[in-house]
């Protein structure tokens, strides 16, 4: 079991270094493993990632399908502590609002069992209307798990709460949580992943809310993601880009989705080995575009690899065999705002990693992220920051670049 203090001091050191924390939500001990092996921060042992494991929804894990709390300690003390062995934070899933524990003593049990933290899941925050005002009334709401982070705080456990808006945010920071992780819903993607999700823009709008409460409150609580709109790498990316958060939690995005299509597939592989008739590669190019791949995803990929020149939307939409204007609505809906408007944010924060990164003339900047024109690299960049990039620079005063200082 690792010290609060200790995991505090760790994470930031690896913010300073890496730039960011990513924490997997797991359901047995192999993903912790992989976990340990791709570099996580730390792992949440949770009802869901067990419910996945099974081949269910994360919503099962909401559900009283069993004890989620003792359904937590049975496959995480079995499974997920002991291999991890002190290599990473274990946190406990508790269902905060579950009427048949006693909250300090369980919190005793908790540590007893080598765990280093808590955090409130499965959430009453998923839960709205009548069902939620039922909850509440019935003293099984949301106070539970802010008064369970507060009693973790005081044993000097390790926290990270998840929150769904701003009130939950200030609330949880006043109860001396680490971490406030801006929960943005069910996540997105694979064959188990919610259909109805808020857009990339709608989720930066909503995390901005949140976090904007913690620093009035806790300014030294941690802030990251889960969630919502982030399924991908360039959809983390863009909420980087867009938010301060300093780090993502994955349960789906980094078990569930990866696993569906690699077994999916490789199954289907072996399965068609020799008949060339499957060949997939073939079958693509005489589909076309449009049977296989997902066009928003396309889009981003696509300016994700070449950000940095010319990039003409009407023949991405020639390439995707649709229609400009279908591809530009379908697009518009699912990331929140327009093209023109995600090219200029995914340059503008390309600009602000490379300027993090070492001294390049600004002029340079502009030109390697894609504008020809310094001026409305310039302008752009002042409208999506607020800051114009001379000012911006200027704020990065204390950072330490690998090379020589270069003349603007």
């Amino acid at each position: 079991m690792l010290a609060r203090e200790q995991i505090a001091d760790r994470l930031r050191a690896r913010i300073r270094t890496s730039g960011h924390l990513i924490g997997v939500a797991a359901g047995n001990g192999a993903v912790a493993k992989y976990a340990i092996q791709g570099g996580a921060d730390f792992i949440l042992a949770l009802t869901s990632g067990r419910f996945r494991q099974m081949g269910r929804s994360s919503l099962a894990g909401m559900l009283p399908f069993a004890n989620g709390n003792e359904l937590v300690m049975q496959f995480a003390v079995q499974e997920i502590v002991p291999l991890v062995e002190g290599a990473l934070p274990v946190l406990f899933g508790l269902c905060a609002s579950d009427p048949t524990i006693h909250p300090e003593r369980y919190m005793d049990k908790i540590i007893g069992h080598g765990f280093s933290g808590i955090t409130n899941y499965p959430s009453v925050g998923v839960i709205d209307g009548q069902l939620r005002e039922a909850l509440e009334e019935a003293g099984l709401g949301y106070r539970n798990e802010i008064e369970a982070i507060r009693i973790a705080h005081r044993k000097n456990l390790f926290t990270i709460a998840f929150v769904f808006d701003g009130e939950q945010a200030e609330q949880m920071a006043a109860a001396g949580a680490d971490v406030i992780c801006a929960n943005l819903g069910l996540t997105k993607g694979g064959e188990l992943g919610a259909k109805k999700v808020l857009s990339l823009e709608a989720g930066v709008r909503l995390a901005n809310q949140i976090f904007s409460r913690v620093d009035e409150t806790n300014r030294h609580a941690l802030k990251i993601l889960t969630g919502g709109p982030i399924s991908t790498p360039l959809d983390l990316q863009y909420m980087y880009d867009n938010t301060p958060a300093v780090g993502y939690v994955g349960g789906s995005s980094l078990e569930r989705i990866p696993s569906e299509q690699f077994i999916t597939d490789r199954i289907i592989e072996f399965k068609d080995t020799g008949d060339s008739r499957k060949d997939k590669l073939l079958q693509k190019m005489l589909d076309g575009v449009q049977k296989h791949y997902d066009y928003v995803e396309f889009v981003k990929e696509y300016v994700s690899e070449n950000y940095m020149n010319e990039i003409s939307f009407h023949e991405l939409a020639l390439v995707a065999h649709v229609s400009r204007t279908y591809l530009s609505t379908l697009f518009k809906r699912t990331v929140g705002c327009t093209f023109p408007e995600y090219l200029a944010k995914f340059r503008i924060g390309k600009s602000i990693e490379i300027m993090k990164q070492r001294r390049v003339p600004l002029s340079e900047i502009s030109n390697l992220v894609g504008f020809n024109d310094y001026a409305h690299f310039s302008k752009t960049f002042k409208k999506i920051t607020g800051l114009s990039p001379k000012e911006f620079r200027s704020s990065l005063s204390g950072t330490t670049f690998p090379s020589e200082p270069l003349p603007e």
